[in-house]
This record gives C-alpha cells, sequence and structure tokens, in this order.
C-alpha cells in the first residue's frame, strides 16, 4: 500500500534535525509514499529532498541556546501573524495531502516553544476525513527538562495525541532512558530505528593510506562551533608536521565571523564553507575534528576517520557530551573538552586517535532510515491511532458513550467500593497488524490481557511473540473453531455432541496450548461462539480445566464441582450489522447494567470486556482505548488479571451467596 506521510521539523541552531528528518523523508519516498518535509527553520543549500515535496515555512532560528526565544529571518521575536501563517499553512498541506502518517520531530519531548503550534497541527490532523497515525520523531539523546511538570507534560501529549514514538538510535548503545526518564507505560511505545544514515561512502581507506591526508575541522551547520574553530587554528600554527588544515564553516555563520578566522588562518590552512561531499573529505582524512552532533557522529562511524570530538556543551547542554562520552567509551573516538583546551591537547589528542584507529565495523545500528520506513509501514497497516482516536464526533460520541459508566463508578466509588474488570481477546492464531495494536493498547494502560488462542491452529510464531509480552495470558479457545452443530442449529464447536468426545476433544485444545505457550497457558476453556453443551460442562474439570469462560452474566461461581467461570460481558462489535462498532446507546446500557451487576452481587463477578482484534475497524478500536483509558484512570475501577478473577479459595460450591461483599 503506497501511503502519505507529513513530516514535520523545524530546526532552530543546527540543521541536525533537518537533515535526520529528510533522510526518513527521502527513504519513504523511496520505497514508494508520497511524502511531504515541512521545515520550519531556515533553509539550508546541502538539504537533500529528491522525490519529497518541500514546504518551506516563515522560518524561525534561535540565538545561541536561547530556545524559548524564537526569532524570524529579519532577528525580530516571533510575530503573532507569523505564528498564524506558519500554522495555516501546515494545516492547509495537510488538508490537501489527507495523509495516512504524520510525523513530529523531537516534539513533545522538545521544541516547547512551538507547543502551540504543534498542538494547533495535532488538532488539524484529527479533524481530517481519516485521522493520520501520529508519531514522534527523537535522536539518540534528549535533552531532560530541569523541571519534572515538563516531563510529565510531555507524556501526558504522548499518552492522549500519539501512536507511537521512533527513537533513531541503537539500544544496544544509547537507549533512550540513558537522557529521558521516559515512563514505563510508554516504554511499549517506543520503536527503535538504529542511528539514521542513509548515506553509503566508499570503503574506509586503510591507515596507511591517511598518512598524508588533510586535517578536517568541521563546524557543523551554526557559530555555535566558533570556539573549537579558533582552537583549532592555534593548533595548525603549533602543527609540528605543517599539515594542511582544512575548516569547513557552517553556512549559519555570518560572513565577518569568516573574514575573522581567515584574518587568522596560517598558510597551512585553508578556510571554506561546509561541503557536499565532507564525506569524502573524511574518507582520505589524516584526522578529525568536529563537535559530536548526531549528524556528525554518524560521518565519524560511516568513513572510519581518525576523530576528536569536542562536544558542545554551552549553556548547559548535554546531548554532545553525552554522545562523545558513549562514542568515547568504544573506542570510536577521542573525546576532548572544549572548556580549557588548547592547542597543545588538540594535537595531543590528534596524535591518540591516529594511534588507536580502529579497523572493521564499529557494531552500531546505522540503517535506520530505511527501518524507520518499514517500522511506519507496519504501524500504519495496523490500521487507526490509539491515542488520538480519531475525529472530534466521534470523540464526542464515545465519551457520551462511556458517561453512564462513569457515573455508575462514581457511585461506586462514593460507597467505597471498587468495580472489577477483565479482558479477553479471541480467535488469535498468527501475529498480525491487529495484534499488534492490540498488544500496544494494552502495554499502554498496563492492563492484563487473556488471549483466547485457537489451539490447532495457533503458530510457533505467535508463542514467540507472546513469549515477551509479560501482561498475556494464553486461553483454551476450543480446537480448531470449527461449526459442528447439526442443521440449523445455531453455530458450535461444543454446543452438541457426545460428552466424552467433547471432552476428549477439550482435553486435546489444553494440551495444545500448554505444548505451545508453555507457563503463559491457563486451564480456561473459551468455547467458540460461547456456546457450550450442559453436558461437557462437568466433565471440563476432570481432563484438566479450571475454568470456563463465556459470554453474559454467570449464575454462580462455580460452573460445576473445580470449574470457575469467569464470563465477559461488554462486546463492541455490531456482528448482526456492519461488523463496526455496535449501537453505542446499546453499549452504554451494557456497561451500566454489568456495573450494576458487580455491585449488586453478593459474589461479585468482573466485567468482561471481550474483543475480538482481527475484527476490529477505527472505531472499535477508539471505544477499546477509551474503555481502557476510563478504567485505567477512574478511583473505583481496576482491571484484574485472569488468575485473579480464577481465584477459587474465595468461595466453595453451595456457598457463593455466603462471600464478602466487595
Amino acid at each position: 500500500m503506497s501511503l502519505r506521510i507529513a513530516i514535520i521539523v523545524t530546526h532552530l541552531l543546527g540543521v541536525g534535525h533537518l537533515t535526520r528528518a529528510a533522510a526518513l523523508a527521502r527513504a519513504l519516498a523511496a520505497r514508494g509514499h508520497a511524502v511531504q518535509l515541512i521545515s520550519g527553520g531556515q533553509p539550508t543549500p546541502l538539504l537533500r529532498a529528491e522525490g519529497v515535496e518541500l514546504i518551506q515555512l516563515p522560518a524561525l532560528h534561535v540565538v545561541g541556546t536561547a530556545f524559548s526565544d524564537l526569532r524570524e529571518g529579519d532577528g525580530a521575536p516571533l510575530r503573532p501573524e507569523t505564528a498564524r501563517r506558519r500554522i495555516a499553512i501546515t494545516g492547509d498541506a495537510l488538508r490537501r495531502l489527507q495523509p495516512h502518517v504524520l510525523v513530529t520531530e523531537l516534539f513533545p519531548f522538545g521544541r516547547r516553544a512551538l507547543g502551540t503550534e504543534f498542538k494547533a497541527i495535532l488538532d488539524a490532523a484529527a479533524q481530517l476525513a481519516r485521522p493520520p497515525l501520529v508519531l514522534a520523531s527523537v535522536r539518540d539523546i534528549l535533552a531532560r527538562p530541569a523541571k519534572q511538570a515538563k516531563i510529565d507534560a510531555a507524556h501526558a501529549l504522548l499518552r492522549a495525541r500519539y501512536d507511537g514514538v521512533l527513537v533513531h538510535s541503537d539500544p544496544a548503545l544509547a537507549p533512550l532512558e540513558a537522557s529521558w526518564p521516559i515512563a514505563s507505560d510508554l516504554k511499549p511505545r517506543l520503536h527503535y530505528t538504529g542511528y539514521v544514515d542513509d548515506s553509503r561512502p566508499a570503503a574506509p581507506l586503510a591507515a596507511a593510506d591517511r598518512s598524508h591526508g588533510d586535517i578536517i575541522v568541521s563546524g557543523g551547520g551554526s557559530a555555535a562551533a566558533l570556539p573549537l574553530l579558533n582552537i583549532a587554528l592555534a593548533a595548525a600554527a603549533a602543527d609540528p608536521q605543517q599539515r594542511l588544515w582544512r575548516l569547513l564553516v557552517g553556512h549559519k555563520v555570518a560572513e565577518d565571523a569568516m573574514a575573522s578566522l581567515r584574518l587568522a588562518a596560517t598558510p597551512n590552512v585553508v578556510i571554506e564553507r561546509a561541503r557536499p561531499d565532507f564525506r569524502e573529505l573524511l574518507r582520505r582524512c589524516a584526522a578529525s575534528i568536529s563537535q559530536c552532533g548526531y549528524n556528525t557522529a554518524l560521518d565519524i562511524l560511516a568513513t572510519d576517520a581518525p576523530a576528536v570530538v569536542a562536544p558542545f556543551t554551552e549553556a548547559g547542554e548535554t546531548e554532545q557530551a553525552q554522545r562523545a562520552a558513549l562514542f568515547a567509551a568504544r573506542g570510536l573516538v577521542q573525546n576532548l573538552a572544549l572548556e580549557g583546551a588548547t592547542a597543545a591537547t588538540l594535537l595531543a589528542a590528534i596524535g591518540a586517535a591516529q594511534a588507536g584507529s580502529r579497523a572493521g565495523d564499529h557494531g552500531v545500528a546505522v540503517n535506520g532510515a530505511g527501518r524507520a520506513a518499514k517500522i511506519i509501514e507496519q504501524l500504519a497497516a495496523g490500521r487507526t491511532p490509539v491515542a488520538s482516536h480519531g475525529a472530534p464526533a466521534l470523540v464526542a460520541s464515545l465519551a457520551a458513550t462511556l458517561q453512564p459508566a462513569r457515573a455508575a463508578l462514581d457511585r461506586a466509588a462514593d460507597a467505597g467500593r471498587t468495580v472489577a474488570f477483565w479482558h479477553r481477546d479471541d480467535d488469535a492464531i498468527a501475529p498480525t497488524p491487529q495484534l499488534e495494536r492490540l498488544l500496544e493498547l494494552t502495554r499502554a494502560h498496563g492492563t492484563p490481557l487473556a488471549i483466547a488462542a485457537i489451539p490447532a491452529h495457533a503458530t510457533p510464531e505467535l508463542a514467540a511473540r507472546l513469549a515477551s509480552e509479560r501482561h498475556v495470558a494464553v486461553l483454551v479457545h476450543g480446537l480448531s473453531h470449527e461449526n459442528r452443530a447439526p442443521g440449523d442449529a445455531r453455530k458450535g464447536e461444543f454446543s452438541h455432541g457426545e460428552p466424552a468426545e467433547l471432552a476428549q476433544r477439550a482435553a486435546d485444545g489444553l494440551a495444545r496450548i500448554r505444548a505451545l505457550f508453555g507457563a503463559q497457558a491457563r486451564p480456561v476453556f473459551t468455547p467458540p461462539w460461547n456456546r457450550i453443551s450442559p453436558a461437557l460442562t462437568p466433565r471440563l474439570a476432570g481432563v484438566g480445566f479450571a475454568g470456563l469462560s463465556t459470554f453474559r452474566q454467570r449464575p454462580a461461581r462455580f460452573a460445576a464441582p473445580g470449574l470457575v467461570q469467569v464470563n465477559t460481558h461488554v462486546d463492541p462489535i455490531a456482528w448482526r450489522g456492519d461488523r463496526s462498532l455496535a449501537d453505542q446507546a446499546t453499549l452504554a446500557e451494557t456497561l451500566r447494567q454489568a456495573i450494576a451487576c458487580f455491585m449488586a452481587a453478593a459474589d461479585p463477578e468482573p466485567v468482561g470486556l471481550l474483543t475480538h482484534h482481527l475484527a476490529h475497524d477505527a472505531r472499535i478500536d477508539a471505544f477499546v482505548a477509551g474503555l481502557l483509558d476510563l478504567i485505567a484512570s477512574h478511583p473505583a475501577a481496576r482491571i484484574t488479571a485472569i488468575d485473579d478473577a480464577l481465584d477459587r479459595k474465595t468461595a466453595t460450591p453451595g456457598q457463593e451467596k455466603a462471600a464478602t461483599p466487595r
């Protein structure tokens, strides 16, 4: 499927964010997708955007590291009318493209000064005819805010408006948690891509072939590297070998600064603007001197250049220092603190870099552009957004649908009670995008999930996929999920037949589930179509089952001696209609009644949500997400695992009425 994808980025100091976003855009375009790259920073002449629709907003920048002081091209503070025009241009672009996927670079982890703009863009996307999947895109290392409130605000936005986060890093080198305290419920939304570097230079030269190369000093895209460039000039003057030093100055550095550098240069120094053949220069250099921005670090990895990095640390910036430390620990660079650095210390660091020059594979994943494109395709195939729930009309209607349940929970809270829920999903066979959506949704809410797998058809791939999902238990969904009912009888696999044969088939199903899923298997029988022969029920405990789960209110806790019944009560699918979301008024009343039954029972049964992930569409996903949101956020609601629901110690057959109310 060809996707329409919008990527929004505003780079303010260097060009790293734009370069990374453009690499992702090109990778997506190369796979046949229509891509908009909406850039809100200053244009750069070295940007590669082939195959991509580039939309330039009225450009912004900052002076130094004052990221909250946004400036327009003429140096004036951001004007309200310019801010409105940027939002309008972006909104028009989104309405024209109608994207399947929207990617915001850095926000909401950063760019807080543009928070109003990004939130307006998210609102515009939510109002499209088909709201897009929304993803954040971040580099390997983030700047952690000093105030916890800013972290909490970013996490709240992720929960409410985002479906995932593309982390352009190798987690073996730089996991996001090393620089940002990501909340545990959001970790399942992280998708590591590897470092985004789609340039493919020729093979690096051997160390001997570099001996007559230049010393390459690169200053990135901005004036932030001027202190390093000045130290490099002093080192060039003191270089006992009088090698050629080539200083590459960013295009955002003013001409008067360039003139000052040229005045201070000795004859063995060449000063010029940053070049598109930078990788080739590094490939042949005797040594590289630079800061340690994201893209510069990748240039070093790609060329095996003996490298000295002096990370940018002004105004409390820590990103480059952390990256430099990680790379130095692997022997990939020499790390030189710029503060206190001299010509002598720089020359010594160059010598150490050359002496320790590595050869061979650096072991860092740098296929991030292609990998990110595949992840986006997989997430888009998994359908609708988890968090943004679609258009405002749907959001409003779902809020109204859940209001009676919220009111019932409010009454439970007033009575000092807690209503228990549980979640069963039927018909799992193999890993699918729909299953991924469900797993992501339940992980995001921290909710246990009981998956009823079809024993005869469940694959080893499904078992392998679920093995790492600690919140998942696997139930026995019949044996083959085939209709064995006679004639015009309602469909059922275990609703008719000779009891002994039915019991043996159920036992075969349990054996298969245990063999395939091991410790995740639970001896709970869930008959297909929720129909079971009354003659089979008393035989289930004898073949190893501890529980039975069908649909609607159970008549008693024990369906038979030794067999606890834990049913489901809320199914959001209109099976006899269009197979989308069921009538919302009916759903609202079903939920209200299920909570009322729980409150009224002496031995209450957890309210059961029944889903069928393979049949879900956007509206069903939105309802499930809304219900799980309500359960997770309401003080009188909790969601329980199947193990807790099966606890048989609290009552025995015939004693249900005497159980202590919860």
